[in-house]
């Protein structure tokens, strides 16, 4: 078993003992085919969330005297595409791991596609009754599986491919696509909403937005056709094909890597719990609790996606400057102050209030969003990353993205004040925190020398 790897293990030290970065161009190019396929998938993503609180919930479920129960019935669809996301995540990153980041992104872009494009052929339940919710419940899994395995190969593309001492600027990219794909989801839905009467919109106006998904996804596909996987992955790849002894998939990232996954999911508890919070449940917040209409909100909404969308780069860099630790502390400490703050703003109505809290929402967001690529990236070896990052991004989205629209409509239905759904967040946030107290500092490590590790560890302990 030495034998086999040892080679290996001699080729990359003397090849990559001293890193070379990409050329520029090239690296600009894995970071836009990077981000197009993001920018698809949570386009799709965003707009079946914002149909669900605006038009689900009124047409593919029976009516209720309680304005809350077909919200939370809605939302519950909502919630199945996160329990479908680690599914995707361990199936893709299984796949992946062998056979590459670029086919299986291919493969997710195409999925969620199809599935998004059907959502909007879908009959009502004054139609067919119940098939419809069952119809929908079918697609809703089929799009978060394709999500699920969306993210983990996406990052991967651009970290794997970034220098040492700016993977987070550089692997940022990707998670700023989520807001750039919220914000043309946004911008459609208010199209649609402003020029069509309410009446037109819920009849037929909505599935115009889902249709559109079928361009979005032609273009992203094709810019994903145009990149390679990183040189450090398939070198691994080779390895993995010619060593019978070289394992790689979930079981084995359990087996060898539990810190970096548990760490990976205690640090994603806050960030999916707020990211939903101030981009799904203000919607309900605004429109049903404070009857603001629906064009505004969206319109406050887009103001809010266009700051998150720039601010996640620079944050990103700032986490190669400082480290990613700090970083990450900023956004879990302002996440427990967030729901305090905010919620007293939205109450004002004040439209120019609610922007400015929503957009502080999300600034303090991507303080925990934007290092995430590199922090995850650097917790595991090639062999087993796309099944790391994915397994510990992706399983926490069941607890926390999931439930916490449903958790915080059933808190404000209850009690009927905010101030539960901001202690909710602020207890998500505690858990965040000892995360990062017991987080590595990885600023400027270099994915060669954890490779070389791995490599080590298993040459001094055999896998049986």
């Amino acid at each position: 078993m030495t034998s086999n790897r040892s080679p290996s293990l001699n080729n990359r030290s003397s090849l990559h003992g001293v890193e070379s970065p990409p050329a520029l161009g090239g690296l600009r190019r894995v970071v836009t085919a990077s981000m197009a396929g993001t920018v698809v998938e949570w386009y799709e993503f965003f707009l079946y969330a914002t149909a669900a609180t605006l038009v689900f919930n009124k047409i593919m479920f029976p009516p209720s005297d309680d304005p809350y129960a077909p919200i939370i019935a809605a939302l519950g669809t909502y919630a199945v595409g996160f329990i479908a996301r680690p599914l995707g995540g361990i199936v893709f990153g299984h796949f992946g791991d062998k056979y590459g980041r670029k086919k299986l992104l291919q493969l997710a872009i195409i999925l969620v596609g199809v599935a998004t494009f059907l959502m909007g052929c879908l009959p009502t339940y004054d139609q067919i009754g119940y098939w419809a919710v069952g119809l929908l419940l079918v697609l809703r899994f089929i799009q978060g599986f394709a999500v699920g395995g969306e993210w983990g190969g996406a990052v991967l593309l651009v970290a794997e491919h970034s220098p040492d001492k700016t993977r987070g600027f550089w692997s940022s990219f990707p998670q700023a696509a989520v807001p750039v794909g919220n914000l043309i989801a946004t911008i459609v839905l208010l199209v649609l909403s402003r020029t069509l009467t309410e009446e037109q919109f819920l009849a037929w106006g909505w599935r115009i937005g889902f249709w559109l998904s079928v361009v979005i996804v032609v273009v992203g596909y094709y810019i994903r056709t145009k990149i390679t996987d990183a040189p450090i992955f398939l070198e691994v790849q080779k390895e993995i094909e010619e060593s019978e002894q070289t394992r790689y998939g979930v079981f084995e990232v359990l087996k060898r890597y539990p810190r970096g996954v548990f760490t990976a999911m205690g640090l994603r508890l806050a960030e999916n719990i707020m990211y939903y919070l101030v981009v799904t449940f203000s919607i309900t917040y605004l429109s049903v609790a404070l009857e603001v209409n629906t064009a505004e909100i969206l319109g406050l909404l887009a103001l809010a996606h266009v700051v998150h969308m720039i601010v996640i780069p620079l944050v990103g860099g700032l986490a190669d400057r400082i480290g990613r630790k700090p970083t990450y502390l900023i956004g879990v400490l302002g996440a427990a102050a967030w729901g305090f703050i905010a919620f007293p703003l939205f109450d004002t109505k004040n439209p120019f209030v609610i922007v400015f809290a929503i957009s502080l929402g999300l600034f303090i967001h991507a303080f925990m969003y934007a290092p995430q690529p590199a922090i995850m990236s650097e917790m595991f070896p090639t062999r087993m990353r796309y099944s790391g990052v994915s397994l510990g991004y992706q399983v926490t989205s069941i607890v926390a993205g999931s439930l916490a629209p449903i958790i915080a409509v059933a808190l404000l239905s209850q009690f009927g004040s905010y101030l539960p759904v901001a202690i909710y967040l602020a207890m998500a946030a505690g858990v965040s925190l000892i995360a990062v107290v017991s987080l590595r500092e990885t600023k400027d490590s270099s994915l060669h020398e954890l490779d070389r590790l791995d490599e080590a560890k298993r040459s001094a302990r055999p896998v049986t």
